[in-house]
């Protein structure tokens, strides 16, 4: 029997990718917003693809709010967008 692999949408474009392909985003218990490159780390997690664009996507219509019901800081925008580029190597 073929493994199931786990899917998730994109915050940023809507799409449905496999895990894998996607980043993740994650909100701790603190309230806390950071990338979660392992994809391990406990929290509640939302996902973007690996592409600027659902970044600032994302941004623009505060996806990244909805998901984790909160209000988020431009300050921590900014920071991601920082880890996303680092991540991405661009």
């Amino acid at each position: 029997m073929a493994k199931k692999i786990p899917m998730r949408q994109c915050i940023g474009c809507g799409e449905m990718k496999s895990k894998k392909e996607l980043l993740r985003i994650l909100r701790t218990a603190e309230g806390d917003i950071l990338l979660d490159a392992t994809g391990r780390k406990n929290g509640r997690g939302a996902y973007l693809c690996c592409s600027k664009e659902c970044l600032s996507r994302a941004i623009k219509t505060k996806g990244l709010e909805r998901s984790f019901q909160m209000k988020i800081p431009p300050e921590v925008y900014g920071r991601l967008e920082r880890e996303f580029e680092e991540i991405n190597g661009k």
